[in-house]
């Protein structure tokens, strides 16, 4: 083992992290820990395997507004032999120690050069009104740039949430609740659960509300359930790299519904029904939707006869959940943080 093998692991787990580094960071901390505190060691896991999630969370909630929601065994794949396992960190502290951080002042410039990254899709979104934005155009940002491609599938979900939302809300679509009217006396005694669940009463047996699409959430690179739902009665999944026949059954099988849209690229449209017809689940499938149709939904929303009435609120929504999902880190914080910590000291050179 050497050095050099340590270092290389270390940045495979940079190069396969999304934006926003939760292992990366986690990796640091482990390293600033060992540093400055003295309290570890690091070729035993077991003194910083569950509290180094703490120390990266205390950093991720200071300049990301949020922690890693991975499964616990997902975020403890990075001590992996395949990922940086105790041997790996022992070597990479050593060097840390010696130069004064300097593998900790790394994995920082590099989470700062995504956010750099990422800011230029922030950018566009601003200086691009329905006039002259243009979806190939904006996808492009992502696969042009190595460290933003792991968060394409988000980037997807992203585009389908704010034009699915953009044209159900212009469309004014409601959702009628109402029971049968024979079912009154079971409504009688169960009118407490009826009201706060339900929202449902004897003296208001129906109700309408708005249709809404929502995300489901932050979610971590193994999940394989569904990325939308909507509140009648569909769930979409969100799916633009290469689809097996395990995968396919995840998609379907994870989610209990019966109506659900698949978003593929045009290349695996029908290798997805293909699958899906092997393994017995087209039928669940509601539809599929390529990438075609949604660069032709968007130029009809952005440019099309409604236009005015859809394209500003598509892009706002566009915006807006770009914001959620990779919110800018405050470079004024960051900046004090870099330099509290040494960092703007410490030279690149050990990883040349």
């Amino acid at each position: 083992m050497s050095i050099g093998q340590a270092k290389a692991a270390l940045d495979r787990v940079i190069a396969k992290s999304r934006v926003h580094l939760y292992k990366p960071i986690q990796v640091a901390e482990i390293l600033f820990r060992d540093r400055v505190a003295k309290d570890i060691t690091l070729s035993d896991l077991t003194t910083y395997r569950t509290a180094s999630k703490r120390w990266r969370d205390i950093v991720c909630i200071k300049f990301l507004g949020r922690t890693s929601t991975s499964s616990a065994k997902f975020q403890d794949d990075i001590f992996n032999e395949t990922a940086v396992p105790p041997k790996f960190l022992d070597f990479l502290g050593h060097e840390n120690r010696e130069k004064d951080g300097i593998v900790e002042a790394y994995i920082y410039r590099r989470f700062a050069d995504r956010f750099a990254q990422m800011s230029t899709a922030s950018e566009y979104c601003l200086t691009h009104d329905r006039s002259n934005f243009v979806l190939p155009e904006f996808i492009s940002l992502f696969w042009s740039e190595p460290g933003l491609r792991r968060s394409l599938d988000k980037i997807y979900e992203i585009i389908v949430y704010a034009l699915f939302s953009a044209i159900v809300e212009a469309l004014e679509i409601t959702v009628a609740i109402s029971l049968n009217e024979g079912k009154m006396d079971i409504l009688q005694e169960f009118k407490d659960f009826a009201e706060q669940v339900i929202q449902l009463t004897p003296d208001k047996p129906r109700a309408v509300i708005p249709a809404r699409i929502n995300r489901v959430g932050v979610t971590n690179a193994a999940d394989r359930g569904l990325d939308m739902w909507a509140n009648f009665g569909l769930v979409i999944q969100i799916k633009h790299l290469s689809l097996t026949e395990e995968l396919a059954e995840n998609i379907v099988s994870s989610v209990t519904a019966d109506r659900i849209v698949i978003v593929c690229k045009d290349s695996e449209e029908k290798l997805i029904l293909s699958l899906l017809t092997q393994i017995g689940w087209k039928s669940k499938i509601q539809s599929i939707i390529t990438e075609s149709h949604l660069i032709e939904w968007y130029e009809r929303a952005l440019r099309g006869k409604y236009g005015d009435l859809i394209g500003d609120k598509l892009l706002k929504y566009l915006a807006d959940e770009i914001t959620v999902e990779f919110p800018a880190s405050d470079t004024t914080e960051f900046g004090k943080f870099y330099e509290e910590r040494g960092y703007d000291k410490v030279g690149d050179n050990f990883w040349k």
